[in-house]
């Protein structure tokens, strides 16, 4: 389980296509206790790391020095992961290129604080985004609505994008808005976001067990 509490921004590294899937390298910084069989979200997926390690471990700290010799590529550590088909084909991480940034949060300890909200890692579908302004020093954010998802998401109510927890400013018919705080807006990939560009859509659980509960009464 998440909270949609992105921890970091991680950059793929490596794309490698199989006859079952995809395999992506991450980099991301700070991230040193991976260990293989982890569940970790990428971008709102919810992954299992396969692989992990450290440039530092592998004698490559300066395979990415600049002309003075500093190292260009702050994400030391990496992990790997792989997507099954059916991942790649109903999430937009089949379409990420070295260099792209992502969301990263590893899953939440028994023991940890639940500053978001329940994040399965389960993408419900991929919605698009339909506006961007700038409110002050904050960002609203206007999304799509995908056929047969509006009536999970409510005025005020939880919502994941892209991995990120975030709260239903306004709903319309085929829209709905949030409202972005600048920290969010500049530790996500939200800030590397347009008008057109697909996001990872989970909508809250508690919804569906709800409607689970009701259906046929």
């Amino acid at each position: 389980m998440f909270t949609g509490i992105v921890e970091d921004t991680g950059t793929v590294r490596e794309r490698t296509e199989t006859e079952d899937g995809l395999r992506l390298r991450i980099g991301v910084d700070g991230f040193d206790d991976l260990h293989h069989g982890q569940s970790i979200s990428v971008s709102g997926v919810c992954l299992t790391v396969e692989e992990y390690g450290s440039d530092a471990d592998d004698g490559d700290t300066d395979s990415d020095a600049d002309a003075d010799g500093n190292n260009s590529d702050a994400d030391d550590d990496w992990f790997e992961v792989f997507l099954a088909s059916e991942t790649v084909a109903k999430t937009y991480l089949g379409g990420v290129g070295e260099g792209d940034a992502v969301n990263v949060e590893r899953a939440m300890p028994a023991d940890g604080r639940f500053d978001g909200h329940v994040v399965q890692g389960h993408v419900d579908t991929v919605a698009e985004v339909t506006a961007v302004e700038r409110v002050d020093e904050d960002w609203r954010f206007t999304f799509s609505i995908p056929e047969g998802h509006g009536d999970y998401l409510v005025d005020k109510g939880s919502v994941t994008l892209d991995g990120i927890s975030l709260t239903v400013a306004e709903k319309r018919a085929e829209e709905f808005d949030v409202a972005v705080i600048p920290t969010t807006y500049d530790l996500t990939t939200l800030s590397e976001k347009s008008v057109g560009d697909p996001v990872h859509l989970e909508v809250d659980v508690i919804a569906k067990y709800v409607e689970n509960m009701v259906d046929g009464y």
